[in-house]
């Protein structure tokens, strides 16, 4: 049929089918900005339209009902080079973060500014509730609103939004907008999805059914045979490349235990055929061709199944080791089974899949013994976590296609140069013959720092070369992505009568899923990043990882230190109760202060030791735990209001900046022909800002303009290596790599300017904006701009263009610090859990942008929020998972935040990180569970020590269930 209507102010026709879906056709006409974020299920909000000046999901909506309609989409919001009233209301407040339903957020709220120029709080909730925001929190959309509101009666209206430091500092410490903001929030392309041919190809993938299970038959023959079906892959036809999905250093500190497609099938989702067609219809229609047939095993689902004595082997396949190979090796081996494959432990990791054991360690430092002997009181727990999921509201996407003899890749990842490296390796060609280029990432969290599709998507323009494209499935998201290990952790602690500690023992035990990808480094990450924090002589800790067949697991944001930061944390609050102690007052007794030797992390590595004990260079806990205090009125009366009862509870946390002796970062700058700069950073902006980040550093130094910068980043063509942003190393080695490269373009053109000044170098300096200065008693003798500089650079007698560059590696450690107060009132007849108040305080030293900063916090505690009161991943009794979409999965939406929600930047001074900055984005997940279980004891006197935290658990504790 032909449909007509108005779409932004145009007059459109369109031949197409009735029942045609509205998002697609959208996105077919060029509109960037309606996207599918949730299949469809019109859930998420990225799909946004205004159909005659009624909010509607795209997605939800066929072509006919467009017949006469006025559409309006967000691409109708300002001018094409301004923004609108909105958008820059979101820019200025800092709330832009991955920028993917952004777009859809900005038409959503001018909506509600037009049926509502002073709305109330209820109705922004309101308008807000069709959105999901997974990066930015919620908190700072409702800044957005009042400014935008009012700007309607005041345009040139400003405000700040978050403080700023560093007074003797020009931009670092200063608020500036987001540089990629503009872009994203005005739907341009930026994302992989804005990069896909009209001729490319799509792959679809066929998964297992069963949780584990053995492929004893597959004939794709009828599939192959379907028109517009270009390639089918399976394990007949793949590369037989053991390998992991986790891009971390090289040599890899996980089990290469996953081959592209294999004969065993070891969790629901798994792998079994790929098809590439030339159009999802004949995709999708090519899966149902294919024929399987399976053996399907007893799968296993839990640490306890795992260590079963008489538990199904996981991977059973033949070992082989790099270095350190146990004596055994062969004796393991002996009944391996060659229809698994092969099984690489680079190093030895305390790996054994015959137990169904991916990777273990242990340490310890003092006497375990001893510490307990002089213990007057010894507690012993166990703690549980659940699986929960990254949620991106970009789903996983990577485009390939070949450009002469080379493979280039758009890719939504985290890490561009291990994904270079593993396509590389897996295809058996030279690096050389790769290209990554990291578009903008529509949310990452971690899951984009394992490579889900990427050998697919390379394999299949490799052999066929034609331009494909893989995209994830909002359900393939929860079946087939990385997600949070699932722990046990055992926590024995012994203490004085006055609440200190004389002895730690952990035993944390992770649940790894069907393949090892950061076995080793996220489970050691458990008590690496949770013993440190109350410093104790006499600590023991054992780290066991088991496979199974629970849907993958593999990087998330907190990598292991939720877990041990709830265990350790939640059993210093049952100590200091059965000792009769205030909670926060054990904490400070206990916690670890500024200048201490962190002797535990001598004993814990990822995949290296440290040198030497970390000194804590900076920590600003005792500001923050007073200012903290002083906010919840920690010791102020909590009166009761009918069945409601009122408790308060505390949890310090601690990160790193980066992986020292095992991190690199590198940038390059060169002096365009008008003394303006490009900077090639290594860095990958994953919505974090890294890259304005960078921008104010370099500017810093150089006493530039921010907009005499332009950054290029993330593209192994373009940039020099990084290894890539996990770890929460952006701001502390990024960053430091462009401030070193910037110190040396400083020092080329000190030198370049002096000599065109004919004085020496000492007797010149920088000075904004952009200009060598030379001064003698205060009076100017002379100056050249940086223009002059590169004119000269560049001319037939000049020194050549100027280029510097920059690599950062260092041993030393910068840890951020922070804590989470949080009052809860929990209803002791329902079992009902409201949070009430929620602050979240951190140390990040000197933040670099402190909006951005601020909206990381928010962002980053409500996604710990969610794990800790809504979120799981469910299985049936065969192993079946349930939560498969966002609506199903449970994660929170504007009307789940706290009544009281607020971030606070307490700022210190470290030497290790540019201009004294720390990292920020990732701690903020790991201190909400363990303080909101603390507050319920406070409020009901129930432990829960298996998150999250339900009314049911609240009513059984109760005994009322």
């Amino acid at each position: 049929m032909l449909v007509k209507f108005n779409l932004n102010g145009q007059p459109k026709s369109l031949e197409c089918a009735a029942g045609a879906n509205v998002q697609s056709l959208l996105k077919q006409l060029g509109l960037r900005s309606v996207r599918n974020s949730d299949d469809g299920f019109g859930f998420a909000g990225s799909d946004a339209i205004l159909l005659d000046g009624v909010l509607h999901n795209a997605s939800l909506l066929i072509a006919a009902q467009l017949e006469g309609c006025n559409v309006a989409t967000a691409e109708s919001l300002g001018k094409w080079n301004e923004l609108s009233l909105v958008q820059q209301a979101m820019v200025d407040v800092g709330v832009v973060q991955s920028g993917y339903n952004d777009p859809a957020m900005a038409l959503v709220i001018t909506n509600l500014l037009e049926r509502h120029p002073s709305p109330s709080q209820a109705q922004i909730e309101d308008a807000l509730s069709g959105i999901f925001s997974r990066d930015a929190g919620y908190q700072q959309f409702y800044d957005v609103v009042a400014l935008a509101a009012r700007r309607l009666n005041e345009p040139a209206y400003q405000q700040a939004f978050a403080p700023e430091f560093r007074d003797d500092l020009k931009v670092v410490g200063k608020n500036s907008p987001k540089i990629d903001a503009f872009k994203m929030i005005k739907a341009r392309p930026c994302y992989v999805e804005d990069r896909i041919a009209a001729d490319a190809c799509v792959i679809k993938m066929l998964r297992s059914p069963h949780p584990h299970a053995f492929i004893t038959h597959l004939d794709v023959s009828q599939a192959e045979a379907l028109p517009g079906v270009v390639s089918v892959i399976t394990h007949k036809n793949c590369p037989d490349i053991p390998y992991t999905p986790g891009g971390q250093s090289a040599p890899e500190p996980s089990p290469l235990d996953r081959r592209m497609f294999g004969q065993k099938l070891r969790h629901v989702g798994d792998r079994v055929a790929a098809v590439v067609a030339e159009s999802v219809e004949i995709a999708e229609a090519a899966l149902k061709l294919i024929e399987v047939e399976y053996q399907v095993l007893k799968p296993v689902m839990s640490i306890d199944d795992a260590m079963a004595a008489d538990a199904p082997i996981i991977h059973n396949e033949p070992i082989e080791y790099g270095v350190g190979a146990p004596a055994d090796l062969a004796e393991q081996n002996e009944h391996a089974d060659p229809r698994e494959g092969k099984l690489i432990v680079n190093f030895p990791i305390g790996c054994f899949p015959r137990k169904n054991i991916a990777a273990s360690v242990r340490g310890h430092i003092g006497d375990l013994d001893k510490g307990f002997a002089e213990a007057d009181h010894i507690i012993e727990r166990t703690y549980e976590s659940k699986q929960v999921q990254q949620l991106p509201v970009e789903t996983h996407i990577c485009y390939s296609y070949m450009d002469g003899d080379r493979l280039v890749m758009h890719d939504s990842t985290q890490v561009p140069w291990h994904v270079r490296r593993q396509v590389a390796k897996i295809l058996g060609i030279k690096q050389n013959k790769v290209h990554i280029v990291k578009e903008r990432v529509g949310g990452g969290y971690g899951s984009k720092q394992d490579i889900l599709l990427e050998d697919v998507c390379a394999w299949a323009t490799w052999t066929t070369g034609r331009p494909v494209y893989f995209h994830h499935t909002r359900e393939e998201e929860f079946i087939s992505n990385s997600s949070r290990h699932v722990a046990k952790v055992r926590v024995k602690l012994g203490a004085k009568k006055d609440g200190t500690l004389t002895a730690i023992d952990m035993d944390f035990r992770a649940n790894t899923g069907p393949y090892g990808n950061h076995a080793l480094t996220v489970p050691c990450n458990g008590p690496a990043l949770s013993l440190p924090l109350y410093p104790c002589d006499n600590v023991d800790f054992l780290v066991t990882t088991y496979y199974s067949n629970i849907c993958p697991t593999g990087a998330y944001q907190g990598y292991g230190a939720p877990k041990g930061n709830f265990a350790l944390t939640m059993a210093m609050a049952e100590m200091a109760a059965e000792l009769g102690i205030d909670h926060l007052d054990m904490v400070e007794k206990n916690r670890v202060v500024e200048g201490q030797d962190l002797k535990i992390l001598a004993a814990i590595g990822e995949g290296k030791m440290p040198a030497a004990a970390p000194k804590v260079h900076s920590c600003a806990l005792e500001p923050i735990l007073k200012q903290g205090w002083e906010m919840i009125n920690w010791d102020s009366p909590k009166e009761s209001d009918g069945d409601w009862r009122i408790g308060r509870g505390v949890a310090i946390i601690q990160q790193k900046s980066g992986i020292p002796d095992i991190d690199q970062a590198n940038c390059a700058i060169k002096m365009a022909s008008d003394g303006t700069f490009i900077v090639h950073s290594g860095g990958a902006d994953i919505g974090t800002g890294l890259d304005t980040v960078v921008n104010k550093l370099v500017a810093e130094v150089l006493c530039c303009p921010l907009d005499n910068i332009t950054i290029h980043s993330g593209d192994t063509d373009h940039a020099p290596f990084d290894k890539g942003a996990y770890a929460s190393s952006g701001t502390c080695f990024s960053g430091n790599a462009a401030r070193l490269a910037a110190e040396a373009m400083k020092e080329k053109i000190l030198k370049c300017g002096a000599e065109m000044l004919g004085v020496e170098v000492y007797k010149v300096e920088l000075v904004a904006p952009g200009i060598v200065r030379c001064q003698h008693h205060d009076q100017k003798v002379g100056e050249v701009s940086f223009f002059d500089i590169a004119h000269k650079a560049e001319s037939g007698t000049g020194w050549g263009q100027l280029l510097a560059s920059g690599c950062f590696t260092t041993p030393e450690f910068a840890f951020p610090y922070g804590a989470n107060f949080a009052e809860v009132a929990v209803n002791v007849r329902s079992g009902e859990i409201r949070l009430d108040k929620f602050y979240a305080l951190l140390d990040c030293g000197t933040p670099v942008n402190p909006d951005l900063a601020l909206g990381q916090i928010y962002g980053a505690s409500m996604r710990a929020i969610g794990h800790s009161l809504y979120e799981e991943l469910i299985y049936d009794e065969q192993g079946i998972p349930l939560t498969r979409d966002l609506k199903t999965y449970g994660a929170p939406m504007i009307g789940d935040i706290p009544k009281d929600f607020r971030a606070v930047l307490v700022p210190s001074d470290d030497p290790v990180g540019p201009y004294g900055a720390k990292s920020i984005s990732e701690i903020g997940v790991n201190g909400a569970a363990p303080a909101i279980a603390s507050a319920i004891h406070d409020a009901c006197g129930v432990w829960i020590r298996d998150w999250h935290f339900t009314p049911e658990k609240v009513l059984a504790g109760l005994k009322l269930l």
